[in-house]
């Protein structure tokens, strides 16, 4: 079975063990599982795309990109339509700009063809080198406080405040207060080195949110609603693509922007849970991440394939990073939790049940996992220490990966300049810079 393993996922028995891998798969998807409720529901105010074919189409999405990241790449990540695209195809194309849903499918079918071609002239991996080191440790690290926060969220331990932006939730009653039981069980099971902590941590925790009330609903944090349901069609949205505004400004500045988020994105996320997790080489300077483009072209193909399914960019999830946490490194890590998508979509009802508050640990103690890439940064050089700060800090704050990466490399850039080290900037990092302070300017 292990040869068979190893030609198929990329598995070495030397290094690597199955248990641990089809744990790391289970565990990413329960971090990442929420998107099959949150998708439907950001879709819902769209007419026309019923909630349930949404549903299918999103489970049948990740489904399909994962096996292509673990089969193709054999490499541990896993895809899903992405949070932040799928809203900017919602409230920014269909009812910011008036232009039906269909139009915005065609706008993500092109950018899935573009990002293919990107990938496969190799134009990613070249942007991907053009990144100096430093910016890359505080990708890692950034990425880190990034889905920590979303943990914190997920929980209700932070919450909005409409007067500082954010602020603490009520920790002694519900999801913060069962965020930080789970927090805890979940960093006990972790530091003893119980194998496959977190999972258990998530699953443990689902079992005491049974007992424990939303204040203002009255109900259960958990919620059972049953355990089997059949998927439903994804036909009123399949390949309902909107031909006669291709040529228009309005579509391409569309299939920019989702290009533009979704290539940083996934670039983003790779580098940070490869860095976190020390899978890349620090001797390299060049091409420390094996495989890349082959990630980079999972990535694409599940674009294209979510679009003809119906729903929005489905892109490479930082959630990954808690399977990698787990000791998950190989496709079969991606293979389990693709399985766990196939399953979702006859066990919906068992699924769902998962509350946020029961992942949002795992998130948090990947984060201190990530952390690490910062001690390698150099702090005493402010040329390199003013844009890795900025790129840890945005993340979070503007909550987009992308954003964080965006503007660590303007302000690289500009650091340099202004201290007159002019030699340190490549043409491409010049070229980089310019085009992304156009971003800000135009878009």
């Amino acid at each position: 079975m292990k040869p068979f393993f190893e030609k198929l996922f990329g598995f070495d028995s030397a290094k690597h063990n199955v248990r641990t891998e089809i744990l790391a798969g289970i565990t990413t998807f329960l971090t990442m599982a929420y998107i099959l409720a949150v998708n439907p529901s950001i879709f819902s105010a769209l007419d026309g795309m019923p909630g349930g074919a949404v549903f299918t189409a999103t489970a049948l999405a990740a489904l399909i990109g994962t096996l292509v990241m673990a089969l193709y790449a054999k490499k541990p990540f896993a895809l899903a339509p992405g949070m932040g695209l799928n809203a900017f195809f919602v409230f920014t194309v269909c009812l910011g700009m008036g232009y039906s849903w269909q139009f915005a499918l065609t706008a993500v079918l092109l950018e899935g063809i573009l990002f293919i071609i990107l990938t496969v002239t190799k134009v990613r991996s070249w942007l991907l080198n053009a990144i100096p080191g430093t910016l890359k440790k505080a990708i890692g690290a950034g990425i880190g406080l990034f889905i920590a926060f979303i943990g914190l969220q997920n929980a209700g331990i932070i919450v909005n405040n409409d007067s500082t932006l954010v602020g603490l939730g009520k920790l002694t009653e519900g999801t913060a207060l069962l965020g930080m039981i789970g927090l805890f069980i979940t960093a006990g099971l972790v530091m003893a080195k119980v194998r496959g902590g977190m999972l258990w941590g998530i699953l443990i925790t689902s079992v005491i949110g049974l007992f424990i009330k939303d204040p203002t609903t009255g109900e259960a944090i958990t919620k059972f609603n049953g355990v089997i349901a059949l998927p439903d069609s994804v036909s009123p949205i399949f390949c309902q693509f909107e031909w006669h505004h291709i040529l228009t400004l309005d579509m391409l500045v569309v299939v920019f922007t989702f290009l533009f988020i979704d290539m940083f994105d996934t670039m983003g996320t790779l580098i940070g849970v490869h860095q976190g997790a020390g899978l890349a080489d620090p001797n390299r300077k060049k091409d420390d991440i094996p495989d890349m483009e082959k990630m980079f072209l999972a990535d694409s193909i599940a674009t294209v394939c979510g679009a003809c399914l119906g729903t929005s960019t489905t892109t490479t999830y930082v959630e990954s990073a808690s399977g990698v946490g787990e000791g998950g490194r190989t496709g079969l890590t991606a293979f389990s939790a693709a399985i766990c998508f196939a399953l979702a979509l006859f066990f919906s009802p068992l699924f769902l049940a998962i509350p946020g508050a029961a992942t949002a640990p795992a998130l948090i103690i990947v984060g201190v996992m990530m952390m690490p890439a910062v001690k390698n940064i150099h702090w005493d050089d402010y040329c390199k220490a003013i844009p890795a700060f900025l790129t840890i800090i945005m993340m979070p704050l503007a909550y987009s990966i992308s954003d964080g990466i965006l503007i660590g490399v303007i302000s690289y850039v500009l650091c340099h300049a202004v201290a007159g080290k002019f030699k340190d900037i490549s043409i491409t990092m010049w070229i980089l810079a310019a085009l992304f302070i156009c971003k800000y300017i135009f878009i």
